[in-house]
């Protein structure tokens, strides 16, 4: 899965309109992401790549980047 992909799935799980994240955002900015969104996300990163995201790690994320870099995707520099 690429970063458009993610970034896509990502729009989906957090019910926005496709093409609306660009990795930028910060977290708390976004209406969506709260306690189910995190489970989401787990549950994404385990169904679409097959890893394990640790809480812990997923805690400090502070942007949609930091996401991404959890789940192993390409960040842009």
């Amino acid at each position: 899965m690429d970063r458009k992909e993610f970034l896509l799935a990502l729009d989906e799980m957090l019910e926005l309109d496709a093409g609306t994240l660009t990795g930028a955002e910060e977290l708390l900015s976004l209406d969506n992401w709260d306690s189910l969104a995190v489970i989401s996300f787990i549950a994404l990163v385990d169904e679409k790549l097959g890893l394990v995201v640790e809480g812990e790690k997923l805690a400090k994320a502070k942007t949609v980047d930091d996401l991404l870099a959890l789940a192993g995707v390409a960040v842009a520099a």
